[in-house]
């Protein structure tokens, strides 16, 4: 007798099973009405398992695996932040407040490969970077021999590599720009959109809604990612 459940249920049930696991986790969490994996970064142009992270060389405080146990807090990993914002010369407030940002999901590792596997282009990690991006940003850097798989676990690996995007980010931006945003705010809005559309708002190109979205969420998380760093 032929099995009534085919390989096409099969994939369904699959992806409903996903579905509700991802929907009770962020209820639970209490993230409804973030926006989609597509935050984090733009990719330009150009595995480690859960049960075993492996922790970035240059990372420090709260380690990887007690991470992924607890409730995800970007303050957590102020230290981290402090010592790449050192390290790249960007704001320590900036670092954090983009993490704050990009906490709308719960990055749990096992989810966010999950999730991977029925959208490819999915990002990776607590900064939300895609495969692009960190292919590119790591190039010629400390952490040149490691891959994006490892963000999911590794979150010292994960904002050294938000750390290096924006300083590169801000190695492109013009001299002469408007005055409508900070250089912190362009650098938010190309950590999100990509570095084409940072160097157009640069220009006084008008933002459209979900960059607006993004840079409104940055000022409504700038005060306490300043008092998670310890911001003057």
């Amino acid at each position: 007798m032929p099995d009534s459940v085919g390989p096409r249920h099969r994939r369904w049930l699959t992806v409903v099973v996903l579905a509700v696991a991802l929907y009770v986790v962020l209820r639970a969490a209490g993230l409804f009405g973030g926006d989609d994996d597509s935050d984090g970064d733009t990719p330009s142009p150009a595995k480690a398992s859960a049960s075993a992270p492996t922790p970035s060389a240059s990372a420090s405080g709260p380690s990887p695996a007690a991470a992924t146990t607890s409730p995800y807090d970007p303050a957590a990993y102020a230290a981290q932040v402090r010592t790449s914002a050192r390290q790249t010369g960007v704001s320590a407030q900036l670092l954090m407040a983009i993490l704050y940002n990009e906490a709308y999901k719960p990055h749990d590792p096992s989810l966010e490969r999950a999730w991977q596997k029925y959208k490819p282009d999915a990002a990776f990690g607590i900064a939300n970077m895609h495969r692009a991006t960190f292919d590119e940003v790591k190039q010629g850097r400390g952490f040149a021999g490691r891959r994006w798989e490892d963000l999911p676990d590794d979150r010292g690996l994960a904002i050294e590599a938000e750390a290096w995007y924006l300083h590169d980010l801000a190695a492109g931006l013009p001299a002469r720009r408007t005055a409508a945003y900070t250089k912190d705010d362009l650098l938010a809005l190309g950590y999100n959109t990509g570095a084409g559309n940072m160097l157009a708002f640069a220009r006084g190109t008008p933002l459209g809604d979900r960059a607006r979205s993004y840079l409104d969420r940055l000022h409504a998380n700038w005060a306490r990612a300043g008092q998670a760093v310890g911001a003057p």
